[in-house]
């Protein structure tokens, strides 16, 4: 496994820290999850799948053991040094300013240990006016600026339903501790490496900033649809959605001879992508009319023969049934459980990293984590 021998103490809750650490995990990384006597407070999220595990900590806490260590004791306090004097990579993402408290900020624990990698994930940023204040996903979302963006135009504002920013956050995490990793095998030297949740709210929201300084308009919300490329959204068919997406103009030529329209090719409104973005209104109208009058299954198989990127929008259940989903062998069944969730999404050589052990029970790593206590 790629990163068999490194040995990572999470300090994690929720979602971010933990789905960091768990890319490390799964790439091979020994992995202790520090938690609170009463655990991560995502063994509550979700419906329970065990007596102390739920859905949501089903999927950010595979290929870990579980240590738990009370903070406000001395014992706990040992416990924790010992922990990170053995480790290579210390990856939280605590409320700001708790680990000040207990002097395990960056500068005192890597002064300590400067071999030390420490992944801070933070809220809004280790800097700012900000950068004391607490913040989860759905605050995110809308300080940075996404949810002013996602919908439909005619709706209310909604996030959206999955949780990229911490997920992405977890991520960068797992990025720059890979980068860290490789830095102190040239030098010998730890780093400190920050990251937050609103650094990754603006980093997706980054093509909207640049169309808003460019034409000083404000990003309209899209619904499935795209402001820069036309015809590239959903349709419906005689029985559902699908996407049509023609991201260029070759594309689009395709596609109006699929459609039956090789005319649109040579009408001045829609030659160019720039020509039907002017005329968007036009555009979808036609290829609207077009579409409405056959299942969304005749136009998905015809689009793609012609080499149009096109698919059904599908539901939960239908994606597990795909075979394209089947064919990546990508669902892995959580050991011990009934669960099949979704493995990394990297292969190496042609081989995806196996789950290798389900999400830990609260503390069961603790005898044998803490039987040999001793600093190194």
């Amino acid at each position: 496994m790629m990163l068999a021998g490194v040995k990572v103490i999470e300090m994690g809750q929720n979602l971010a820290g933990p789905y960091g650490s768990q890319i490390l995990a799964d790439l091979g990384a020994d992995v202790i999850k520090v938690e609170r006597p009463t655990g991560d407070d995502a063994r509550g999220w979700g419906n329970k799948v065990t007596d102390n595990a739920t859905t949501m900590f089903m999927t950010m806490n595979r290929n870990k053991r579980s240590v738990t260590v009370d903070m406000k004791s001395e014992e706990g306090r040992t416990h924790m040094r010992v922990l990170l004097s053995n480790a290579d990579i210390f990856l939280h993402n605590m409320r700001p300013g708790s680990l000040e408290k207990l002097g395990l900020d960056p500068v005192a624990v890597r002064a300590k240990w400067p071999r030390l990698i420490y992944c801070d994930i933070g809220a809004f940023g280790h800097m700012g006016p900000l950068k004391d204040q607490p913040g989860y996903e759905p605050l995110m979302q809308a300080y940075g600026g996404l949810i002013s963006i996602n919908g439909h135009p005619d709706g209310p504002v909604a996030r959206v339903a999955v949780s990229l920013i911490d997920i992405g956050t977890g991520m960068w995490a797992a990025i720059g501790a890979l980068a860290a990793l490789h830095q102190r095998h040239e030098t010998g030297e730890g780093c400190t490496v920050n990251t937050s949740l609103y650094e990754t709210a603006l980093a997706w929201g980054n093509f909207h900033m640049a169309e808003y300084q460019t034409t000083g308009d404000v990003p309209a919300r899209q619904a499935s649809g795209h402001s820069a490329v036309v015809p590239y959204q959903a349709f419906e068919g005689a029985d559902g959605p699908f996407m049509i997406l023609a991201g260029n103009d070759r594309l689009f030529v395709k596609l109006a001879h699929a459609l039956g329209k090789p005319e649109w090719t040579e009408d001045a409104r829609y030659k160019t992508n720039a020509d039907r973005v002017a005329h968007r209104d036009e555009m979808l109208a036609a290829v609207q009319a077009t579409v409405s009058n056959a299942p969304r299954a005749t136009w998905v198989e015809k689009l793609r023969a012609a080499g149009v990127p096109s698919a059904p929008i599908q539901t939960i259940p239908e994606v597990l049934k795909t075979d394209q989903t089947d064919a990546l062998e990508i669902m892995q069944n959580v050991p011990d459980t009934n669960l099949n969730l979704v493995g990394m999404p990297i292969s190496f050589n042609g081989e995806r990293p196996a789950m290798r052990m389900a999400p830990p029970t609260l503390g069961s790593a603790n005898d044998d984590v803490f039987s040999t206590d001793q600093e190194g």
